[in-house]
């Protein structure tokens, strides 16, 4: 049986490790990968990833088991993703920023038997083994960080050491054969299935992250399978190979591969036979990451949000036609809201792009496409609907939001979290299975959809709804506002009143606007409830990797200022942080 074959003589099912080993086998010469200094084929990535797969299984990891994927971008994340597909294991994305309590928790709620880990986060995984019994394996990629520098981790581990009798395994992600073992070259091909698991852990804005189980099958036609060429959806995984008759895309992935977004473009790239163009750097430079661009003759480019979108943007406008940026076809947003003037930055910029908003959640997949020039405006897949609370669909044209709901090739559910899986995966009247993950939208009489945002994040002042979104973007069109979050703070007239924290920028044409500047112009765009009551100016807003808002730190931020201005109305304010 040839791996993923399932016995008859059925289509073959959606397996993302046989991808890689379909397109390989047809294209082995065609540029894969290109990651900082590494570059890599379609056949050399398969091998690498066969070697790393070897690797695993040789200390233990099996099928079902989970693998920590600690890093930054590089070669060996994209390698170690697909070598546990390729054992049917399941790799878990996992925050390279987080502290020691963040890691024990996500080790402890993943289950995870094994890490992948750069050097330089060792001292963070050393703080966690002692709480973590089924960790069994670390695996070190190696970063230029002095390698005596683990954080105490072998001493824990070696002989005497406080873990010793754990048998917990080191083992360099480079480590040849032992002498006297014999070398194992050979392909990694096991018969594999649709069902095997994707587990994406969400960015934990609210609160801990939670594991999104997505099947392979349901994850590929619901975000990954591309048009083909001749406008149908490809519907086997044979179907990918037409995608190997044209020229390949290069698609520059910018995001962290911690975020979903990041990991969906690699498997999207991989599944239509294009070039992975993955940034590499340390810290988010827009002009290093254009010059990667124009370099690599990138022909898409996917941001999250304006916290990517925004410095690009800028850095278009300070050095126009210094990168030739010819070759892009399309400039992408996923993942987190574009404000319209940062898309109004970008249509001037690059004139002959075609800008798109992609809608989508990691419970979700791919929903839909932004309508042209439209503002939040979207047009939806055929299996996702607006529904009511009742779970019926919202007539077009309804003064009332309901929530964005997907059926179809949906997640199974959230990883050890029935409770949550329970209040968002929901059986209508009808048996249909729904996710409802909470976005808020209208639907408009010509049946598109005016996205709100997500519903825990509305402010109720007096009765009325504040949806974040239309308030940040009402201040990010103001020419010297950078960056924005708007949030609820408790009132005890309202209940509920509008607070906005604002980053501007560092040299504004006029010199930096007042707060009252500021309220005067979110006035003239929205209705006076809207407007925020309080506007706090700080040195920059707390985003996760990915460029999502961190809302508890807004929340938290809000609040503390919101007392303090308060408790000293008339004390000068601080340089950074300014209290209308």
């Amino acid at each position: 049986m040839t791996a993923g074959a399932l016995p008859g003589s059925g289509p073959r099912p959606v397996n993302f490790a046989d991808m890689l080993e379909l397109v390989a086998g047809a294209v082995p010469d065609r540029p894969a990968l290109v990651a900082g200094a590494v570059r890599l084929t379609f056949g050399e990535l398969d091998a690498r990833v066969d070697r790393a797969a070897r690797l695993l299984r040789g200390a233990g990891v099996r099928p079902g088991d989970h693998v920590g994927l600690y890093a930054t971008n590089r070669a060996e994340w994209v390698e170690s993703m697909f070598a546990c597909m390729k054992l049917r294991a399941t790799s878990i994305n996992i925050n390279f920023r987080y502290v020691v309590a963040e890691l024990r928790y996500l080790v402890d709620n993943a289950d995870l038997v094994a890490l992948v880990v750069e050097r330089r986060y060792l001292p963070t995984v050393a703080g966690v083994l002692a709480d973590a019994p089924a960790l069994r394996l670390v695996v070190v990629l190696e970063d230029g960080t002095d390698p005596a520098d683990d954080g105490g981790l072998a001493a824990l581990t070696g002989p005497g050491g406080a873990l010793a009798d754990r048998g917990i395994r080191l083992a360099g992600y480079e480590d040849t054969p032992a002498v006297n073992t014999p070398a194992d070259d050979s392909p990694v091909r096991v018969p594999r299935s649709g069902d095997d698991r994707f587990i994406l852990y969400t960015g934990g804005t609210t609160g801990m992250p939670k594991g999104v189980i997505w099947r392979h099958e349901d994850l590929f036609h619901a975000a990954i399978g591309r048009p083909l060429p001749d406008g149908s959806a490809p519907r086997e995984l044979a179907d990918i190979l037409v995608h190997t008759a044209s020229p390949p895309l290069h698609y520059l992935v910018m995001a962290p591969l911690m975020h979903g977004a990041a990991e969906l473009s690699v498997l999207i790239s991989i599944g239509t036979a294009g070039t992975i163009l993955l940034w590499c750097g340390r810290h988010f430079d827009p002009h290093d990451v254009l010059r990667l661009a124009a370099d690599e003759r990138a022909s898409t480019m996917t941001v999250v949000g304006d916290a990517m979108a925004r410095p690009l943007a800028d850095a278009l406008a300070e050095a126009p036609g210094r990168y030739d940026l010819s070759g892009l076809l399309a400039f992408s947003n996923t993942g987190a809201p574009m404000s319209p003037r940062v898309r109004a930055d970008l249509a001037a910029a690059l004139p002959n792009v075609f800008l798109l908003d992609s809608y989508g959640a990691s419970e979700f997949g791919h929903n839909g496409s932004a309508e042209a020039g439209g503002k939040r405006l979207f047009q939806l897949t055929p299996d996702t609907l607006v529904l009511d609370e009742r779970l019926e669909p919202v007539a077009p044209g309804s003064p009332e939001p309901g929530r964005i709901a997907r059926r179809g090739n949906i997640p199974l559910g959230y990883y050890k979290d029935e409770a949550k899986t329970a209040s968002t995966f929901l059986r209508d009247a009808r048996g249909v299975r729904w996710v409802v993950p909470g976005d808020l939208a209208l639907v408009r009489a010509d049946g598109t959809v005016e996205l709100l945002g997500r519903g825990s994040a509305v402010v109720n002042t007096g009765g009325e709804k504040v949806f974040p979104d239309e308030v940040e973007d009402a201040l990010k069109s103001h020419g010297a506002v950078f960056d924005t979050a708007v949030v609820g703070v408790p009132d005890e007239r309202y209940g509920e009143r509008v607070v906005a924290l604002v980053a501007l920028r560092e040299a504004s044409p006029g010199g930096p606007p007042t707060v009252a500047d500021l309220i005067a112009h979110t006035r003239q765009r929205v209705a006076g409830y809207k407007v925020p009551k309080e506007i706090h100016l700080v040195d920059v807003i707390a985003r996760n990797p990915a460029g999502k808002p961190d809302t508890v730190w807004a929340r938290t931020t809000a609040l503390r200022l919101s007392l303090a201005a308060a408790e000293a109305p008339a004390a000068a304010p601080a340089p950074a942080e300014v209290s209308a």
